[in-house]
Formats: C-alpha cells, structure tokens, sequence
C-alpha cells in the first residue's frame, strides 16, 4: 500500500491480512490511477475546474445547486468538521438521512477533510446503529433533524462517538455552523489506497460486516459500468430509489452523476407513483431502481409522458424477465440489467439493450474476470452451474472480521450467487447459494420459480423459499400476493401450479402455495427470502 498522511490509521490497522486480499487487476488504460488522490475532488472540484461551475449538479424538494454551489456547501461542512468537530484525517464519520442535497454534500465533504464516510440506512435502529459505530469505531456523526431520536439513543451508549451535528431542523445546528465558514477549502493529500467509506452490509442474517472501499475503488466504479455500459454525458439527468447509503445507490445517484459532469435528481420517499411523477416533472433520463419498482411502474405508465427517460438501470435482486418485458411493453426501453454488492462496490455483471441475451443476466464488465468454480475452487465448464468467482479494479476487504475467508479464497471474490455461463461468456443467474433449493436430488433455484409465477396474470408479487420434507429434503414453497380482484384458494393454487409446469421444468413447481398481504424486503426493496418461513 502507499504510505498513507492520515493521522487516524484505525481503518488500515484494521484491514484483513495481505495474503486474504483479492487480486486486484489494472490492467485498462482508464484504471490508472495515480498514488495519491482524493475522490472529491476527481468528481467535483475537478469538474468547476473544466468549467461546469454554473451547470447544475444536485436537484432536490427545494431547489438545484449548481456545481459551484455544491462545492461551497462541501466546503463549509468540511471546515465545521475539521474546526468545529475535531475531525482529523482518517475518523469515521456517521452519516444518517434519506436522499437530499445535503447528505450528498456530507458524504463529499468528509472524503474531502480525510475522513471515512459511513452512510447508514435511514430506517435502521439504535440498536443496529451501535453495532455499526462499535465496529468502525466511529468518532462523528452528521445526522439529519428528523432521525435524531435513534441517533441520541445510540450516541448514549456509545464510548467513541463524541461529537454530532444536526442538519434539516430549524437552521441552529450544522447550517448555522457552515453560515461562519468560507467556501473554499483545500482537500487533504489522501492517498489512492486510504480509505474513503465503509459500506456495511445489511447485518439482517447476523452481526453486519464492514467493507472497507478507497478512493480509488469510488472511480474505479465510475471507469467500468458508466463508461462502458451507461455511457452518460453532461445533459443527463439521473434519478431512483435506491439510498445513498447503498453503495447501488451511492454509485447511480451520486457519483455517476458528477464523474460525467451531468445532474441528479435527490428526493426522499420516492414511491413508485412519486418516482413517475418525478421523471416527469425534471426530465430525467436515467433511472435507478430495483425490479419490483419497475413491475409496479409498468402498470401506472400509461397517459404519462415519459418521452425524456432513455436508460433504466436494475440491480440489488434478480430481474425477472417477465418484468423486463412487461417494462418494455410500457416504454420501450430495454432494461440495464447487473449483479454487483456492497463488498464489489458495484456492479461487475450486465447487459444493456444491445448486448441482451434471454434469460441471461449479461457479460462481464470491462476490467472484471470471472469463472463459475465448484467448491473446492476449481472450474466448471460452459452450462454447469457453480459459484460465481471474481476479480477487478474492486473488491472484498472487510473490517476486523474473520468472515474475509469466506468470501475471499485464492485471490478471487465469491459474492455467494449461483450461476452458469454458456459458451459465449453469457452469465446465467440461479439463486443465491444459500435460496439454492435441493428437493428430490433437482437443484432448484427459487428466483426461477418466483420469475414463473411472477408471469401470470393474478400475481403481484412472490417469493419462494424450500421448507424441510422428510421424504424430498425439501419442497417448494410459494408465498404469493395476488393483484386485486384474485382469490385464493385451492383453485387458484392448482391453477398457478399447472402455469409453472408448463414454463419451466415441471419438477420446479412449488407444491405448497401460501397467500400472505405483503411480503418482507429491506429498505432498497430487496426480497428477505430467509424471512419468508417465519410467515408460518
């Protein structure tokens, strides 16, 4: 690693041990990066620098600032942080809100001061939060108004974290603090391998992990799936869903954005109703979010004028191909489709409207290999499916925790997704490992079966899970949300049963069938699949 000028070395100190790392590979012109940089300022100040000051950069409930309006509001946070706070190079720094201007502005002005930004979900309690600031040790906290009560409960139990400040009130905490300050502030001299977040994974299985990312791991993102699938450029006006604080979200509405000099669209409580809405109203052109808000949209598109949308990006759970086509069938546009996750930083995995092959979830990123190996690590050939391997510019290294063998052996990333590749190096998503369901010898992926059922008519939405048989192991297991008008009941089970049968394999069809009101997901809209048995 290069020597780092951070005073803090928590985060270093605390990095797995070189022989568990992953290869990284460089090896694309665009990847090369220097040995000391600051993601600040490659994706803003630069930006003011080539003369897009004036352009607009964050559009938000109350307003757009320009590029060079942002840039004084990171300014003036950063000197609150270093003159106010204490902060000193290579602290870790809570941030906690939805997606608004202000928290865009947070996340880039503590990369700018030296410090580890840790962006959390807005819906997560005190008691998740403190496993969070225990694990990182964090010393700061820049906390939305309106999330204050589970931040003074978890602060209260906290040993490290000393100093918070409030933003969004009623203009006496954070702005007032940033009314003193000037608007220019100098980056500090951060090297490319110091680390700029900690993106924690959702913890909702078990003690959440920590990945650590650098700051070239922020560009490296932008060098591989903008550049060479989006292909953005200055007159693009981004928008979703997904928080800042899920590194899908942190990549599409945030940095995305600034790395191609284009605009972004932050509004919190986007429904799928409110997001049209809000397509419509800023003419926006791209758009993240996850499959289940595309299902929903295709359904409410009608009458709108959606004429400036161009490209739509999903990610953070398998893409059932009967919710790409329905979303075809609405707008004409054909789905980006990719794999990535918060220890990748984002996505590797994808097909875009030129490279779409049916049932495939696409190709390999530019700057990524990848192989499907059995257990034991070695390669399996075209068709059989396996775990998925990888390497790039990005990958795995969690904080102090002993989880890092597990998903790094050999130099290569294992992301838990089961997949097989075809001869033309079309990847072919399964099921996570763990919803891999084994009934009578069949290895049964449940995204399958949900993908099956999510085609007919009556059903709104689905999970499956495999439920413990003594006979087969495991069945198949449906909990389904039928649209309005649709019953169920023994008739409507049989029905859905014989519709799977006839579009897959007939042993994949689920045996038992529950009907449930909603169904459980995290906060970017993710199926809980592990959470579906305890609807029993």
């Amino acid at each position: 690693m290069t020597p780092s000028a951070l005073e803090d070395s928590f985060v270093r100190d605390h990095l797995p041990p070189a022989d568990q790392w992953p290869e990284f590979i460089f090896e694309r012109p665009e990847l090369q990066f220097p040995e000391r940089m600051n993601a600040t300022v490659e994706l803003l100040d630069k930006a003011i620098a080539e003369g897009h000051g004036e352009r607009p950069a964050i559009v938000g409930e109350h307003g757009t600032w320009t590029y060079r309006e942002l840039q004084q509001q990171v300014d003036r946070i950063a000197h609150v942080l270093v003159e106010d706070m204490g902060l000193i190079s290579g602290n870790r720094v809570l941030l906690r809100s939805a997606n608004n201007p202000m928290v865009a502005a947070c996340w880039l002005a503590v990369l700018k001061a030296g410090g580890v930004a840790v962006a959390t979900m807005p819906l997560l309690r005190a008691k998740e939060l403190k496993d969070v600031i225990r694990i990182a040790n964090i010393s700061h906290a820049l906390c939305d108004n309106g999330l204050r009560d589970e931040m003074e409960i978890a602060r209260s139990d906290s040993l490290s974290l000393e100093r918070v400040a409030y933003f969004g009130g009623d203009g006496t905490g954070l702005e007032a603090l940033m009314a003193q300050k000037a608007a220019d502030f100098d980056a500090i001299d951060t090297a490319a391998d110091d680390a700029a977040l900690i993106a924690f994974t959702s913890g909702t299985t078990g003690v959440p992990k920590g990945t650590v990312h650098f700051h070239r791991d922020v560009m490296a993102m932008c060098e591989v799936f903008p550049r060479h699938c989006l292909e953005p450029d200055q007159d693009d006006v981004f928008i979703g869903t997904p928080p800042l604080a899920f590194t899908f979200g942190l990549g599409g509405l945030l940095c995305f954005p600034l790395w191609a000099r284009a605009s972004t669209v932050l509004l919190e409580k986007l429904n799928p109703e409110r997001l049209l809405d809000a397509i419509e109203r800023h003419r926006a052109t791209i758009c993240f979010t996850s499959p289940t808000a595309y299902r929903q949209m295709s359904a409410l598109v009608a009458g709108r004028d959606l004429a400036c949308l161009k490209k739509c990006v999903s990610a953070g759970e398998a893409l059932p191909t009967d919710t790409r086509d329905k979303w075809r069938e609405a707008t004409g546009i054909q789905i980006h489709d990719g794999i990535g996750g918060t220890e990748m930083i984002h996505i590797y995995l994808a097909s875009g409207p030129d490279d779409y092959r049916e049932g495939s979830l696409g190709k390999l990123m530019p700057g990524y290999r990848g192989m499907i190996v059995d257990d034991e690590m070695n390669p399996l050939p075209p068709g059989e499916v396996g775990r998925l391997a990888i390497k790039g510019p990005t990958g795995c290294r969690y904080l102090n925790d002993p989880r890092q063998q597990d998903y790094v052996k050999n130099g290569w990333n294992l992301p838990g997704d089961a997949f097989h590749m075809d001869e033309d190096g079309y990847f072919y998503y399964h099921a996570r490992v763990d919803d891999m369901i084994v009934s009578s010898g069949y290895n049964i992926g449940a995204p399958e079966v949900e993908w099956a059922l999510l085609a007919h008519p009556a059903v709104a939405e689905c999970g499956v899970a495999g439920v413990p048989d003594a006979e087969r192991g495991q069945l198949v297991k449906a909990f389904i949300v039928l649209k309005p008008g649709f019953e169920g009941g023994e008739r409507m089970t049989l029905e859905l049963q014989d519709f799977v049968k006839r579009t897959v394999a007939p042993y994949k069809y689920p045996r038992l069938i529950r009907y449930v009101d909603t169904l459980p997901r995290t906060e970017t809209g993710k199926l809980q699949r592990f959470k579906l048995k305890s609807l029993e």
